[in-house]
């Protein structure tokens, strides 16, 4: 019997909604309950956020755990089901009719002053920010010295993630088939004093960052995705594409810039029939 848990947020609609799923897959023969461990499937109740909420509670589960998404938010990129096609989606899980996609994710090492070592996953970005003083960060690439940034933080994105807080920064929007990650800069300093390179930085997967901030005075604030710590004492950050994968099923294939079109511009619709001959998503 396959297993599924659900993850919804608290509002209302997804509160109705997950029931009345939870009470149909049941009725399919499939184990369903919120917070069920070692689960085939995990299916996100809400929107982005709240999916990004699930990947984070199985986010040592990636390679034995596949996520889909029922929409009741306000962006809905991840997740490709609306409320009132639930009946179809279970339809598709108990035919098998589902197709797999998988995103690239990033990782990053978390190197503390109290030598403690922590490795996280995030499956949009991470972001490192100064509060109320200019954060002061030496970046390497490859273990090679590239720049010293000045300026209110630095962002590193997935190729998903790059629609997100990178796209606000001006960063490129990547196709999820590019394997690199992102670094964006917010606000840098630049003058005849200080200079950074003040353009975002594309690193192929083969390549990774390390980011040393270098006035432990200034209060750092950390996120990972929509996790967020603050004061952080952390000598270094280790940033590359991880080895794991996050995976996804579908039934309705949608061309990934039909995707992003939907999302930020919204002049076609949502549902028109995916462009020919993109095979990048299936």
């Amino acid at each position: 019997m396959k297993k599924i848990a659900i993850y919804r947020n608290s509002h209302t609609a997804s509160i109705q909604l997950a029931s009345k799923v939870k009470e149909k897959l049941v009725q399919a023969g499939f184990i369903c309950q919120e917070g069920l461990l070692n689960p085939d499937y995990v299916l996100s109740i809400g929107g982005d956020g709240t999916l990004l909420g699930a990947f984070h509670a199985y986010e040592d589960h990636m390679d034995r755990v596949q996520f889909l998404g029922l929409h009741t938010g306000h962006l809905g990129f991840y997740t490709d089901w609306l409320p009132d096609e639930f009946d179809r989606m279970i339809d598709s899980l108990v035919q098998n009719r589902m197709k797999e996609t998988s995103y690239p994710l990033l990782e990053v090492k978390l190197y503390f002053q109290d030598q403690t070592i922590e490795r996280r996953l995030a499956l949009n970005e991470v972001a490192l920010r100064s509060f109320g003083k200019t954060m002061v960060c030496d970046v390497s690439i490859k273990d090679v010295f590239f720049e010293t940034f000045r300026g209110d933080g630095l962002c590193v994105a997935t190729p998903t993630g790059s629609t997100g807080l990178n796209k606000s920064l001006g960063g490129a929007v990547l196709h999820p088939c590019v394997e690199a990650i992102q670094m964006t800069e917010m606000a840098s300093v630049n003058n005849r004093l200080f200079r950074t390179l003040a353009s975002p930085i594309i690193l192929p997967k083969q390549e990774w960052l390390d980011l040393y901030p270098q006035e432990a005075d200034i209060p750092l604030f950390l996120s990972i995705d929509h996790l967020f710590r603050d004061h952080c004492q952390i000598e270094r950050l280790r940033l590359q594409m991880a080895q794991e994968r996050v995976h996804f099923v579908y039934a309705k294939h949608l061309h990934y810039w039909d995707r992003v079109e939907a999302s930020f511009i919204g002049h076609r619709q949502v549902d028109k029939p995916p462009l020919q001959g993109d095979k990048s998503w299936n």
